[in-house]
């Protein structure tokens, strides 16, 4: 599984949209979109704040561990 397709699970899962994504890591809705359609890569300090807030690993979200 990549990078986008852990974000959008990981985001569904929580029941947050886009936007109320965007809100808590104070980005725009266009970013975390693109996150999720693998069009861009959210930086290193927001990688972070996503493990944090899906309460999961950086090394699951770039794909060096299998499970959360």
């Amino acid at each position: 599984m990549t990078l986008s397709e852990k974000l959008l699970a990981l985001r569904t899962e929580k029941g947050l949209s886009q936007e109320d994504l965007a809100e808590k890591l104070e980005v725009s809705r266009q970013s975390v979109s693109k996150w999720e359609t693998a069009q861009s890569t959210p930086d290193l300090d927001k990688i972070i704040r996503l493990a944090d807030l899906f309460g999961v690993s950086t090394d699951y979200l770039l794909g060096r561990q299998e499970t959360p």
